[in-house]
């Protein structure tokens, strides 16, 4: 049977997975595409429910055998209650739930190299960032709670499915975090456009967490007054800042050129 009412019980929680208000009450959220869900599936992400079209099922048998033999609940759907679901404007097919699990792998206690994000609102910056750290090999990523939330739906699609790969953890106190950093010997990064160092003049080959603020104001005194190095990324006089993951890149792939990464 294929489902077709737009007033399907099922088809009404999945749109409330949209919004983070709706994520928290079922305790699941929204994973779009043939790719997120291939991601989830080949690390073994736990999946509540999966909503394809017949033509999906058509052209991905194999997949949907897959979920199937996982005992994920599948449902076909039409192409009009698929797009209904779905937040993109051009489903590919497929939607998926999958279940809140708080941290999506474990962090690291002492991380050889790490990202700390205060504030950041935007969730195509938190999603490319993701997708960075992990291409960078980060081991753990820290966001503060009033940050965008990981589990938002556009988070998940900047990130390229690399969300399910990267260990990240939701922290209520970054500044006490940070200081257990230092205790334990680990160099906190920040940049600054006055910083005396330009960011490959730093050694980076010790363990390492680079600190990023919000998209406007950047990191908060608290956090900033942590650092234990500041650095500037050169740029042109009429530049006031970069993208926060693009800043990240940079930092990061500087970090593991002087590790012999690669």
């Amino acid at each position: 049977m294929v489902l077709s009412s737009l007033q399907n019980p099922l088809v009404k929680q999945i749109r409330k997975l949209s919004q983070r208000k709706g994520r928290r009450l079922q305790q699941l959220f929204m994973i779009e595409g043939t790719h997120q869900v291939e991601e989830a599936y080949r690390v073994n992400y736990p999946l509540h429910t999966v909503c394809a079209t017949e033509q999906w099922r058509v052209n991905h048998g194999d997949l949907w055998q897959d979920l199937a033999q996982l005992g994920v609940e599948q449902v076909l759907v039409t192409p009009a209650v698929l797009q209904s679901m779905a937040t993109t404007v051009n489903p590919d097919g497929i939607v998926a739930t999958g279940i809140h699990r708080g941290v999506l792998l474990g962090c690291p206690v002492r991380p050889r190299l790490g990202l700390a994000v205060e504030t950041l609102q935007d969730p195509g910056n938190l999603g490319t960032l993701i997708r960075t750290a992990a291409a960078a090999a980060v081991d753990g990523l820290w966001l503060t709670p009033d940050s965008v939330d990981l589990e938002h739906p556009k988070v998940l699609r900047a990130s390229a499915g690399q969300w399910f790969r990267l260990p990240m953890q939701v922290c209520p106190d970054l500044v006490m975090k940070g200081q257990l950093w230092r205790q334990a010997g680990i160099q906190l990064v920040a940049t600054t456009l006055d910083a005396p160092l330009n960011y490959w003049q730093l050694d980076l080959r010790s363990p390492t967490v680079i600190l990023l603020g919000n998209e406007g104001s950047g990191l908060s005194p608290k956090l900033s007054a942590l650092a234990t190095h500041r650095v500037k990324i050169p740029m042109a006089a009429a530049v006031e800042s970069l993208n926060v993951s693009t800043a990240a890149a940079l930092i990061l792939y500087e970090a593991q050129r002087q590790r012999g990464f690669g």
